[in-house]
């Protein structure tokens, strides 16, 4: 018969009485014989013996059964003893369990007993007498005896110390697992109070807390081959399983009680404290899923009942509810807290719940605690809607629940509070300053966003103006992130503009971006998941591929098949002509009413074209001008040396909007573009002179700027992706450096091998001015027969692509970086005109990227490194500027050559070394500390590139040093070759 334990109030009330101290000092008395006895055993049946002494003093025995066990010397013992009636047996067992006799026998039966005889132990005896000590006392104690064993000071590979562990591991999985010792906790815990003690007195405070931290600790102290029973999984699992049932029966009898406890109860409070424990070990995903399932599952039941009673009165009559209603109260750590409420968010949306479901459940566990307690509101307002990121439903149930509070789909209850203004009021105010939209991540701007306008689709006209600094906060915001070169950041802009005229004007919305569309989503594309990009966003975006690769096609056909404009016009005559000549039957009645058309006469002369580009009051003419410049210049007319700076000049003053018919801006912008890449390509050096200048000139706005880097960006992958048309011989006036001066040309007959350097033995690089060259050539074969071909046709054109920027690279790049930092009249690059400084450094960065593995790249890396290493540019308040420098950082990582790396740090060229170890320590601590996560990603990508660099760096100092060993009269700074920050010499 299993008799339960008293409470530890009632137990110490007893143990003071003269019978109780009779009744402890006789359990340690056995203790101490038993202790004599197993130390002097020599035979397992002795220990048996010895054991049932004791047991048989404190549980129900069968005798007949552990007789027939042992020998037949020992039978008479076990036979022969005196069992206690019931009423002697429940004193001794309490006194023996409340006392100190039982620590002292379960270190005996566990370091003593368990590594010496317990293995022949039948498995009768064992359960009966080993087994009970554990099985029929009261968990607290159990737990508190058995856990400490799980770390004994000692090897992990002492055979003792694995038998003690894997038989204190199969005692926890038995006495809490199998047989519900968790429930049996909350048992004894709910006893406290009803035995007259108070878990809040000196005697027993932190008794829970204790309990709650040895029972969560298990799985961190099994052994690795342990039972997965107590693997965190399925030990939590079947602990939140237990603890649910065990809490949910004890509401369910204080709710048929009189006396209701509610949060002070004593087994609330330990469950609070076991699952905020679980909560810090990294569970909580484990935990709100059983949490989850019991709420769903009452929520539901409330919602699909026909009653009349109002839902939340419904809620609070239900005896199980008791305990969701004070769970959060039971909880004292505001991490666990916060943990557990996000999780349960997350998991709702998973679950796909509706927002009435949600709404209920969000209810049921924290309106007692939000009424009692600040921290629980403020949770919710400024973490949950100004520090984290939740999915879009998430973030309306949040709004429903703690702003508008009142269900949704609840019409006679939506009467806004005041607290519904105040943190509109907040949730603008911080969404509309600029430094928000600097230091926030992308995700963070959208969230914020979706809150401000989710509220704002509640608000009436009426509402909006009472609101204080609503309406110039909303403007303001709006505004500021209108200038953002972000397409995100411009999008939530739109969002919150046609939000708002909604509500001033219903009739008339206003739409800033193409998107038409009457509803507004939320989501942003990112609230769910994440793109990223390789290259940073532009405000006004370069040439698209598909236009870069007609405009290829174009050019190709161009250099193909160059014409004077004057043959394309006789064309056109001769065509004209062979029209007039069908029959009269195709005549039709000429329009008259427009015969001025007709004497327009199409340029022919540059010097037209840039007479009509500078008459603003002739749109017809600057439009013609714009159709037929590109062709023009591609041309290359011997006028075009003279005359194209000032044509750049005039085509970067070109207003577009004025002289194009509406609807086709972009067509005419895409045209003027095009010519100017036309005339940076074809004439570079005479129409970069003006270009730069222009560029930080005052008579020039911001978008005027950004089209002269997109024009000289683009220009700059032209020449490097030139094709070049070769008849016969290459008569390329510009030579490739593939390969150094000094090496033999690698023409040669078909099948020939690479030239290798030859060293003669017993001499020294340094002597051997005249280095030697060997390759292998292919044996002359003759093919049989006589057969031969002969032809008489011209040699076919050949296609060859050539890298034609790094002649040009430094006029691009140079001026370009020469005044960057200075502020005068219209040009603020660091401050206002970030938008230009971030189109500069990319512009720098493709240019650098343009000269790839040239040494004109070793030239300019330098002085780019030296722009984007100053601390106005590096750490700049706008993400995409920092996107810009990370970008150009990894250009400059690609453009450089492993072998120039070397040298540099060969010859101790500071600039090459100290810029490299700059962009290593820039990136790493960008992707750590930046909040913008695409300029974290482009930093790790920027890491990754330059241990690349420095692995082939090191390969290069490698053969030096080979190259060395060779060699005796090299210059003494080769000793000792450092690449920083790589421990290797």
């Amino acid at each position: 018969m299993e008799v339960r334990k008293a409470p530890p109030a009632m137990a110490k009330q007893a143990m003071n009485t003269e019978e109780g101290k009779e009744l402890e000092a006789l359990s340690l008395q056995k203790v101490a014989e038993f202790s004599s006895r197993i130390d002097a055993a020599t035979l397992s049946d002795e220990v048996i013996c010895a054991l049932h002494s004791v047991a048989g003093l404190i549980f129900s025995v069968d005798s007949s059964l552990v007789s027939g066990a042992v020998d037949q010397r020992f039978r008479e013992e076990i036979l022969g003893f005196r069992y206690p009636t019931d009423d002697e047996r429940i004193s001794l067992r309490q006194a023996f369990y409340q006392g100190s006799a039982f620590p002292t026998m379960a270190r005996l039966l566990i370091s003593n007993i368990c590594p010496k005889w317990l293995a022949q132990f039948p498995k009768t005896i064992r359960n009966q007498l080993y087994d009970s000590f554990f099985l029929e006392g009261p968990s607290i104690e159990v737990l508190e005896v058995l856990i400490p064993f799980l770390n004994p000071k000692g090897n992990d590979k002492d055979s003792d110390f694995d038998a003690i562990c894997s038989n204190v591991e199969r005692l926890l999985v038995i006495c809490l697992l199998e047989k519900e010792g968790i429930r049996r906790l909350l048992g004894e815990f709910s006893s406290v109070e009803k035995y007259g003690g108070n878990i809040f007195n000196q005697d027993e405070r932190g008794l829970d807390s204790r309990v709650a931290q040895l029972l969560a600790s298990i799985p961190d102290k099994i052994r690795v081959g342990a039972s997965s029973k107590l693997s965190s999984f399925s030990f939590f699992k079947r602990v939140a399983i237990q603890l649910i049932i065990g809490a949910e029966e004890r509401a369910v009898e204080l709710f048929n009680t009189t006396d209701k406890e509610g949060p002070r109860d004593c087994s609330f409070l330990f469950v609070g404290e076991t699952f905020s424990r679980i909560i810090r070990r990294g569970s909580t995903d484990i935990l709100v899923s059983e949490i989850i399932q019991r709420i769903y599952e009452l929520i539901k039941s409330c919602l699909s009942t026909n009653s009349k009673e109002c839902i939340s009165a419904l809620i609070e009559s239900t005896p199980k509810s008791q305990f969701w209603l004070n769970l959060i109260e039971t909880m004292k750590d505001p991490y666990s807290i916060e943990r557990l409420t996000e999780a349960i968010l997350r998991q709702l949306a998973v679950k796909n719940v509706t927002d009435s479901e949600a709404y209920w459940i969000l209810w049921l566990l924290f309106n007692k605690s939000c009424n009692k307690s600040d921290s629980i509101r403020v949770m919710f307002v400024e973490k949950f809607l100004l520090r984290k990121v939740f999915p879009l439903s998430c973030l309306r149930w949040i709004l429903q629940y703690s702003i508008l509070q009142f269900p949704p789909n609840c019409v006679e209850l939506q009467l806004k509070t005041p607290h519904f203004y105040n943190t509109v009021q907040r949730l603008v105010s911080i969404w509309s300053k600029k430094d928000f939209v600097q230091s926030s991540s992308m995700e963070q701007q959208a969230y914020l966003t979706a809150a401000v306008g989710l509220c704002l689709e509640k608000m009436s006209k009426q509402e909006l103006e009472t609101t204080k600094d609503v309406l110039n906060s909303i403007l303001q915001g709006v505004s500021c992130r209108l200038e953002s070169p972000i397409d995100l950041v411009r999008k939530t802009a739109s969002a919150i503009a046609l939000t708002f005229s909604k509500i001033v004007d219903p009739k008339n919305p206003l739409y800033l971006d193409d998107n038409q569309s009457e509803s507004v989503d939320w989501e942003f594309g990112v609230l769910t998941q994440k793109k990223k990009k390789e290259i940073i966003p532009t405000k006004k975006p370069s040439l698209p591929d598909k236009k870069r690769e007609k405009m290829k096609s174009e050019k190709q056909l161009e250099i193909r098949s160059p014409v004077l404009i004057e043959e394309i016009s006789d064309e056109k005559v001769e065509k004209n002509e062979s029209e007039d000549s069908d029959s009269d039957d195709s005549l039709e009645p000429y329009d008259l009413s427009d015969d001025d058309s007709d004497l327009k006469k199409s340029f022919s002369q540059l010097s037209d074209v840039l007479n009509a580009l500078r008459k603003p009051d002739d749109p017809d003419g600057v439009e013609r001008a714009l159709e037929i410049v590109e062709k023009l210049v591609r041309a290359s007319p011997d006028e075009l040396s003279h005359i194209s700076g000032d044509l750049v000049r005039a085509l970067v003053h070109v207003r577009c909007a004025d002289v194009a018919a509406e609807g086709d801006e972009d067509s005419s912008e895409l045209k003027r573009q095009k010519a100017l890449i036309s005339l940076l390509v074809t004439s570079p050096f005479e129409s970069l002179e003006v270009i730069t200048n222009l560029l930080y000139s005052s008579s020039v706005d911001v978008g005027q700027r950004i089209l002269i880097l997109d024009v000289m960006t683009e220009s700059a992958l032209e020449l490097s992706e030139s094709q070049i048309i070769t008849q016969g011989q290459n008569r390329n006036l510009i030579t490739s450096v593939s390969q150094p001066w000094f090496v033999p040309s690698n023409k040669g007959p078909t099948g020939a091998g690479p030239w290798r350097e030859i060293f003669e033995p017993g001499t020294s690089m340094v002597d051997n001015w005249a280095c030697r060259y060997e390759r292998e050539l292919p044996s002359r074969e003759r093919k049989a027969g006589k057969t031969r071909k002969w032809s008489v046709g011209k040699p076919k054109d050949l296609e060859k692509v050539r890298n034609r920027f790094p002649l040009y690279a430094a006029a691009f790049m140079l001026p370009a970086m020469r005044g960057f930092d200075r502020k005068k009249h219209g040009v603020d690059l660091l401050n206002r005109d970030f938008v230009v400084l971030g189109k500069l450094v990319y512009m720098l960065g493709v240019c650098i990227k343009c000269v790839s593995l040239h040494p004109e790249a070793g030239a300019l890396a330098p002085a780019l490194l030296d722009m984007i290493k100053s601390r106005d540019v590096c750490n700049h308040a706008e993400a995409y500027v920092r996107r810009a420098v990370l970008f150009a950082a990894s250009c400059v990582l690609l453009a450089l050559h492993p072998s120039y790396v070397a040298s540099a740090l060969i010859e101790g060229e500071l600039e090459i070394s100290s810029g490299l170890e700059w962009i290593r320590t820039y990136s790493l601590r960008v992707a750590e500390t930046d909040s913008d996560t695409e300029c974290a990603s482009m930093a790790m990508n920027c890491l990754k590139l330059h241990s690349e660099m420095a692995l082939e760096a090191s390969r290069a100092l490698e053969s030096v040093d080979r190259v060395k060993a060779q060699t005796s009269t090299l210059n003494s700074k080769l000793d000792n070759i450092i690449i920083p920050f790589a421990n290797m010499k």
